[in-house]
């Protein structure tokens, strides 16, 4: 029997999470938590079926947990909704598309998302609660800290370590050996060559 799972955050992000919670077919998703007025809709054919309010019910039933809100401006919601549901003593599952590549040598953290066709390769060290979307590649013996979002075609180089809380945009390229602070945004299609505090 799979396990039962709760997306919380309805939006554009959802929608990719679900297309890849679906193609791995290890989870049944339940509902989806998102604000008042939402709830009664649908996403992709899943019902939002409560607000954040209701999260601790739900756990209380042994439902998953996965946040499905996107990290655009900023991470902090994600981030307050990810050590609620701790606090609850909720499950955030690992969540990996089956069309992407994650090396056995390499580590990814609890409520984590990797999507379709990304690559973590060997050695690399993912956080919790981060989003690897499509197409991007963490190299090996990279470190990728806690609420980060590698998004779509980053290219994070072999022994870079990225701190907590950090977006790196789309199609950026981060040189091997170089140390993202925390808390950063890199802006989508640059190149990184030296370190960035």
């Amino acid at each position: 029997m799979k396990p039962d799972l709760i997306l919380i955050g309805g939006g554009g992000h959802c929608k990719a999470c679900i297309d890849v919670i679906e193609m791995q077919a290890g989870y049944r998703i339940v509902g989806i938590l998102d604000t008042a007025a939402k709830v009664g809709r649908s996403v992709l054919g899943h019902a939002i079926i409560g607000t954040d309010d209701d999260l601790k019910a739900l756990v209380s039933k042994r439902c998953q947990i996965l946040i499905t809100l996107g990290q655009i401006p900023s991470p902090e919601r994600r981030i307050a909704l990810y050590q609620k549901a701790k606090q609850l003593g909720a499950e955030l599952p690992i969540i990996i598309s089956p069309l992407a590549h994650v090396s056995r040598h390499a580590q990814i953290g609890e409520g984590s998302v990797v999507m379709h066709q990304a690559l973590v390769n060997a050695g690399a060290v993912v956080g919790c609660n981060c989003i690897i979307n499509n197409k991007a590649l963490v190299e090996h013996d990279s470190v990728v800290g806690d609420h980060c979002h590698i998004a779509t075609g980053a290219i994070v180089n072999g022994g870079v370590k990225v701190g907590d809380e950090t977006f790196v945009g789309s199609g950026s390229v981060l040189r091997e050996n170089i140390t993202i602070g925390s808390g950063r945004v890199l802006p989508a299609g640059q190149r990184f060559m030296t370190d960035v505090d």
